[in-house]
């Protein structure tokens, strides 16, 4: 065997395993956002048929929703893309990956740089949510576990629960001027928090509530959590960078690779767009080219 023939040996075991590389990762993001739709939709249904509060700025549903949306349409290119050698495909998936890797990080960077008008940002929307507590099942179960969680209350402190109708100290009823039960402080595991435990805390100081409810706000707490756990939050962002890396990597790889095919070839090896791929002479395929339609032609 010539070096050349050990050459174009090597490239076409290199396009074999990049063509089941890149499918197998297509398929299976393919698959979960297919199941994340699954998720939204589910959701959303739910959400609609309690009636829950018409804004989306926390809905949950929502955001499995679109997410799901672009993880199934992008990576059903990349499986169509992989499985047809679709140049036009491959680079569409490639550099979309490319631009929500390259948006994520722009995301970041920009939430780093202007930290204040971000936080300023979010107890907005808090106080928004807060506005609707009782009215958005959603929001609420948020709220709750992240006051739970965090030993928090309201967003930017306690008092932001002033801006809910049943918690203001104008409002008639036993909530008026408190809090929800889940400000306030638990000092026995598994303890049956009293439902009132937060009754006229508005009315109150700061530092006569210490012992009663926790009077610092959600958003301080998360981020004090975040510094906290940064080697958490690092493992997460990895796991979520990293894939999408790959990704590119891979795409890009096997873009080269069938560039070169198509080099050698002197067509492009996508049946569904060559003419004349019926009137091609056939040839012996090997047993990992019988997988896919589109595989080289090998001698």
């Amino acid at each position: 065997m010539s070096n050349s023939d050990e050459i174009r040996y090597c490239q076409r075991c290199s396009y074999v395993f990049l063509k089941f590389v890149l499918f197998s990762y297509a398929i299976v993001w393919w698959l979960i956002g297919g199941f994340i739709l699954a998720i939204g939709i589910y959701a959303e249904v739910e959400r609609q048929r309690y009636k829950t509060m018409q804004g989306m700025f926390l809905a949950p549903a929502i955001i499995l929703i679109l997410l799901g949306i672009i993880m199934f349409i992008v990576s059903f290119i990349g499986v169509l893309a992989s499985l047809r050698d679709n140049l036009t495909l491959l680079k569409v998936f490639m550099y979309t990956l490319t631009v929500c890797l390259l948006l994520e990080l722009l995301g970041g960077i920009v939430a780093l740089a202007f930290r204040n008008q971000t936080v300023d940002l979010v107890n907005k929307n808090i106080r928004r949510g807060i506005v609707n507590y009782y009215d958005d099942l959603d929001f609420k179960n948020i709220m709750d576990f992240v006051q739970k969680k965090f030993k928090c209350c309201g967003g930017q402190e306690y008092k932001d629960w002033s801006v809910n109708m049943y918690h203001n100290c104008s409002a008639p009823g036993p909530l008026a001027c408190g809090v929800p039960y889940t400000c306030c402080i638990i000092t026995k595991p598994n303890e049956v928090a009293n439902t009132f435990c937060g009754y006229k805390v508005l009315e109150k100081e700061r530092l006569d509530l210490i012992d009663i409810i926790h009077i610092r706000g959600c958003t301080d707490a998360f981020f004090i959590w975040l510094m906290d756990n940064y080697k958490i939050m690092a493992g997460l962002l990895l796991g979520i960078l990293l894939p999408q890396f790959f990704g590119v990597i891979v795409t890009w790889l096997y873009v080269t690779r069938v560039e070169d095919a198509i080099n050698e070839y002197g067509h492009s090896m996508d049946g569904l767009l060559d003419t004349n791929t019926q009137t091609r002479v056939a040839k012996r395929h090997g047993r990992m080219s019988k997988w896919f339609k589109c595989m080289p032609d090998i001698d």
